[in-house]
């Protein structure tokens, strides 16, 4: 293409003023934002950002996400002024930035350079994506609440779907938006922290309706730039990104995960393009493991868990004081901690099947010591990281992503290992407890909880089998269970105490606010047959408990010194 054509193009370059129609609240097209970026208005737009001050409150948030998750290169499809895109470049990632606007490439290439970086550049729009860009990436992260210049919806699922197109297998989209919904139904409000942190400038809406937000940026000397976006709610954005075929969204909210829907600034949407990985674990039932990592890691469970226990556990609690859910919870934490010697200081602790992580903040919180927190769930895992390090526990808790089946960890490495109902979803549980076995220390404790089957049920009971079916499992353990394979493989046992009421009133509990929470869980990502299915999946667990078939307790086992 000739300079001129590229001027031509690339008309923002050298526009004095911004261009709108007759009537600026009628001008709802995607392709406005071409003469909304002004090269006037983008010399100003890091004053509106502040990079110090939006480093500082956002963090590592991006750059852990996609360590967690092994991600190396990254299209930044809305680079602005560079910002993200010098951040992931600074910490190592490859990555290419992409805009529409000509005026903020030049801009963010000139922000890199003043920071030593030189920045892989290409002007793109998001609807022909693939037509100017090369390759497949790892991640795409479309930042800034930069979706909304999308004005229709086929131009949003068209962007989506090039989006979903330049990814990777494997790979995930990260993309934010402002809290329209809250902006719609309550009024404008902001905390002017996380996106827009720059202290001397005003970034409100003068006008929004369900169509059109169009907001008024006002700098220290008097300029004044306006910007009109569609204010899309967060659910209806959810909803177009897992029609364009991801198979995982999951929303936080100014970087939380847990969130008041009015709360937040910006809603952050992790969006994956497939869950569905090859045989990981290799050996024996690999596919059992996929089974209970599938479901965990599924939007319906986290969202159903994060919702009941608050993304802190998901194990049975002791109600002997309590009928609250979290604090029985804790109770079962507290009780187990009691009952090993050796907590202290100088412990080191692995929790296997970790969920997330609550058990070992609390622990570590309170007899000091490290930990590792072993989990097959990645979606668990990453708000374990995500709380251990808003909580202060960085660097006393590693969170590994495997299978307690094939524990990654050294021989005697450990002083006690901790696990709370989770060795149920292993087909291979001796396996489970020789690994256990092998990487305690000599006078190691191991001490764990798991919902089990009476000692005396007999294989292809009725009253279990829609137990079993509800996690697809073929059985369960039991009480003698671990007490013989204990023994065989030389474990001490300590303690077995049984304290199956705990279950029933748990399994109970965990019904009585699934359907009390039944509206709220939908809001938040639980599909209809996934609660529909957990009502009745509680209640067969409680009947079973009442028919005498199920068993739950603490067990305590040492390997002799």
């Amino acid at each position: 293409m000739v300079q001129s054509d590229l001027n031509t193009q690339n008309a923002e370059l050298h526009m004095e003023s911004q261009a709108y129609g007759a009537d600026p609240l009628e001008d709802r097209e995607t392709d406005l934002y071409r003469g909304e970026y002004v090269m006037s208005f983008v010399e100003k737009w890091d004053e509106l950002i502040d990079w110090d001050a939006r480093a500082e409150s956002e963090g590592q948030f991006f750059i852990d996400v996609l360590r967690a998750r092994g991600k190396e290169s990254v299209l930044d499809v809305a680079s602005g002024t560079g910002f993200h895109s010098v951040r992931l470049s600074e910490a190592g990632f490859r990555v290419i930035s992409a805009d529409g606007s000509a005026a903020m490439l030049a801009k963010a290439f000139e922000n890199a350079q003043a920071r030593g970086l030189i920045l892989n550049t290409v002007q793109a729009d998001w609807r022909w994506l693939n037509r100017d860009i090369n390759g497949k990436y790892d991640a795409v992260i479309c930042l800034g609440n930069s979706f909304t210049h999308l004005h229709t919806e086929q131009d949003r699922r068209r962007a989506l779907a090039e989006f979903y197109a330049a990814l990777k297998h494997d790979g995930i989209l990260i993309l934010d938006q402002r809290n329209y919904d809250a902006m719609l139904d309550h009024g404008f409000s902001t905390k002017h922290r996380y996106y827009y942190a720059g202290e001397k400038v005003k970034a409100e809406p003068e006008y929004i309706d369900e169509g059109l937000a169009r907001f008024k940026y006002t700098f220290p000397d008097g300029a004044e730039y306006t910007l009109n976006m569609c204010p899309v709610r967060k659910n209806y954005v959810r909803r177009l990104i897992a029609e364009a075929g991801f198979q995982r969204v999951r929303t936080y909210g100014d970087f939380q995960e847990t969130y008041a829907e009015d709360d937040p600034d910006f809603f952050i949407h992790i969006c994956e393009k497939s869950i569905t990985q090859p045989s990981r674990w290799g050996g024996g039932d690999a596919d059992i493991r996929e089974v209970a990592e599938d479901y965990y890691d599924s939007a319906d469970a986290d969202a159903f868990y994060s919702t009941v226990w608050g993304g802190q556990d998901l194990h049975i609690g002791c109600y002997d004081e309590t009928r609250d859910i979290r604090v029985a919870s804790d109770g079962t934490v507290d009780r187990m901690a009691r009952m090993v010697p050796t907590l202290g200081p100088g412990t080191r602790i692995l929790d296997i099947g970790a969920g997330y992580g609550g058990a070992m903040r609390r622990v570590v919180g309170q007899y000091g010591g490290t930990a590792t927190c072993l989990n097959i769930s990645e979606t668990q895992n990453d708000t374990n990281r995500l709380r251990n390090k808003q909580q202060g526990f960085g660097g006393k808790i590693r969170v590994v992503h495997a299978s307690f089946e094939d524990i990654p960890e050294p021989d005697s490495s450990y002083d006690v290992v901790w696990s709370m109902d989770a060795i149920l979803h292993s087909a291979e549980r001796e396996r489970v407890l020789a690994e256990v076995y092998r990487v305690l220390k000599p006078g190691g404790y191991f001490i764990f909880t798991d919902p089990m089957q009476a000692d005396d049920v007999t294989p292809g009971d009725p009253d279990l089998q829609p137990v079993y079916d509800r996690l697809e499992l073929r059985d369960l353990g039991s009480m003698e269970f671990y007490r013989e394979t204990g023994e065989e493989l030389g474990f001490e046992i300590v303690a077995q105490e049984q304290m199956v009421h705990h279950l029933r009133t748990h399994y109970a509990r965990v019904r009585e606010d699934l359907i009390a929470n039944y509206d709220t869980l939908r809001e938040t990502g639980a599909s209809t047959a996934y609660l529909d299915k957990m009502i009745v999946g509680l209640e067969n667990w409680v009947k079973a408990a009442d028919a005498g078939k199920m068993s739950w307790g603490i067990q305590l086992f040492r390997k002799p010194a």
